[in-house]
């Protein structure tokens, strides 16, 4: 992989309070960025504010809030921003209630959009965008219908802004997981034969971890990919090349 330092550079992680979100704003944090970690508040949040110290701030808010947007309109300069919020209600299509399909499009998609158009803004001198969406977003799945059709969304977003984007030297490329070890997977994961489910799907055999992703946003975001953008990094151990 190639690696660059990012001092000087400003980075804002949505959903950064654990999971992908924590080792993106870690990574950032290691290569010299000054990190902006958002989340709603949590003790997880707490203690990433401890490690950041003074190379980096909390911004402990709803990402779907009006005070939210305020805030990236208040920055001076950003360099990169990394979309890492998502929810998802696995269930099956004739059971998804209203409640369920509006949490998905508000956070999934919604929130996204509004958050792209204020952070680019403040992109003067070029930029990164990253998406990180899902392999649910190149595929469909059972029980998924309502989180791939967001996902599918976010993909389709992240091409258009990178062509829109591209005449203002902002590059905008997505991340693409399949099923990560963190927190909000813990449950799925922790049944025998779901694993060895996904296991299957995969020719790596083995379950992502949330430096895998973080990896390939820094990638992403490095000048050894300062040619790609509308690109989607798909992280899935080979599922979809099947």
């Amino acid at each position: 992989m190639i690696t660059q330092e990012f001092s000087g550079k400003t980075v804002l992680i949505t959903g950064a309070s654990k999971g992908i979100g924590r080792s993106i704003a870690l990574a950032f944090l290691e290569r010299g960025a000054f990190v902006i970690a958002a989340a709603r508040p949590s003790k997880e949040l707490d203690d990433l504010s401890n490690i950041l110290a003074e190379r980096g701030e909390i911004w402990a808010e709803d990402v779907t809030t009006e005070s939210f947007l305020g805030r990236i309109k208040g920055l001076n300069t950003l360099d990169f921003l990394i979309n890492n919020t998502g929810i998802n209600f696995p269930e099956a299509l004739v059971n998804v209630s209203d409640e369920h399909l509006d949490k998905m499009l508000n956070l999934n998609v919604r929130s996204t959009f509004r958050i792209s158009r204020e952070g680019v803004k403040q992109m003067s001198s070029g930029g990164c965008v990253i998406n990180v969406t899902s392999q649910m977003g190149h595929i469909g799945s059972p029980n998924r219908t309502a989180y791939c059709m967001t996902k599918h969304a976010i993909e389709g977003l992240t091409k258009a802004m990178a062509v829109e984007l591209a005449p203002k030297n902002i590059r905008v490329n997505s991340v693409a997981p399949t099923f990560i070890k963190t927190d909000m997977t813990s449950e799925w994961l922790s049944d025998a034969k779901f694993v060895e489910f996904i296991r299957s799907m995969m020719p790596l055999g083995k379950i992502g971890q949330p430096e895998d992703v973080a990896s390939a946003v820094i990638y992403l975001c490095s000048d050894g990919a300062k040619m790609v953008t509308g690109h989607s990094l798909i992280i899935d151990g080979g599922w979809t090349a099947q």
